[in-house]
């Protein structure tokens, strides 16, 4: 998949801040000690963090995949990243939630290439296959683009009552991806309780992946008229990049950062700017809870399998 005049400068944002809470006690049973989820082999060999940046990568040149972690999980990471070329990791000082999370990663971004287009890589998701993945990944590229820059959210259909996701219900048709349809966002429903959940699955709600394309201003745009509090503080960090007071300023506005999350502070603030296409042919699952894990593996026959050595990754460019 190549950048062309259909798709823009594509960038990838690889989100892996998170400490998994929900999960720790179930990974320390298993591996003896904390690690956060994202950077476990559960099958196989390669992390899920590894997965999404393998992914990010068929899409992306390396030099424009961006990774978004925490400064305490710095040693994991480097380790991790295994001699693939990213090009770009920063590190938060503290956890502020997602939105501070992807609006960094963006303010680096657009600093160096004003008319990107971006993808947003949660790096704890399961996904199979990734070819079916990675194709609808490039379908909602080139529909927000052929929108003027619209986010385009990729959903999955649920096959249950699953109450911790987020749902979307899709309105009217915007447009054509190849074989896929792009609506409007008539509705966000933020983990339903059970009757609200049968509801939104009888009229043809979809569980929202947080996987997403967009330009990088049209974002940057949602993020003034939804928490210009944080804007702000966001502009003051893209004009000390590449100076000598840089990370002196990404510690300063994280001293009074405010926590803010992307879903329900965004999304929600802005539905009428944003559509959804529905993924095909695609399993995905939120790793967020151990019986998600569980559940997923016994779907595709596979059993755990913890690698705390994972198999050396050859880059070749």
């Amino acid at each position: 998949m190549k950048n062309g005049a259909e798709r823009g400068n594509v960038w990838s944002i690889v989100l892996a801040g998170g400490d998994g809470e929900r999960t720790k006690e179930f990974i320390r049973r298993w591996l003896g000690h904390e690690k956060p989820k994202q950077y476990c082999a559960f099958v196989g060999s390669r992390s899920m963090f590894q997965h999404t940046l393998d992914r990010a990568a068929r899409l992306t040149p390396w030099e424009r995949v961006v990774v978004v972690a925490a400064q305490h999980h710095e040693y994991e990471v480097w380790s991790q990243l295994d001699g693939r070329p990213a090009g770009m990791m920063l590190l938060q000082p503290e956890n502020m939630d997602t939105a501070a999370g992807i609006f960094l990663p963006l303010t680096y971004i657009l600093a160096r290439d004003p008319q990107a287009t971006v993808v947003i890589y949660p790096s704890d998701h399961f996904i199979f296959p990734e070819g079916s993945f990675l194709s609808a990944v490039d379908h909602a590229v080139r529909g927000s683009n052929r929108l003027g820059g619209r986010p385009v959210l990729l959903a999955a259909r649920p096959d249950g009552l699953e109450l911790e996701y987020g749902w979307i219900k899709p309105g009217r048709f915007l447009g054509q991806a190849g074989e896929a349809a792009i609506k409007a966002v008539e509705m966000f429903i933020e983990k339903p309780d059970e009757a609200t959940a049968h509801e939104a699955r009888a009229i043809g709600s979809l569980w929202n992946t947080m996987v997403l394309a967009a330009k990088g201003k049209e974002l940057w745009s949602l993020g003034w008229k939804c928490f210009p509090e944080m804007m702000s503080l966001f502009e003051q960090m893209k004009k000390a990049i590449d100076t000598a007071d840089e990370l002196r300023v990404l510690d300063a506005i994280y001293e009074v950062m405010p926590r803010r999350n992307f879903s329900s502070h965004l999304l929600q603030c802005a539905p009428e700017r944003l559509a959804v296409m529905e993924m095909k042919d695609v399993l995905w699952s939120d790793w967020g809870n151990p019986a998600r894990i569980a559940d997923t593996l016994d779907k595709i026959g596979k059993p755990m399998a913890f690698a705390e050595e994972p198999l050396p990754f050859l880059y070749q460019g």
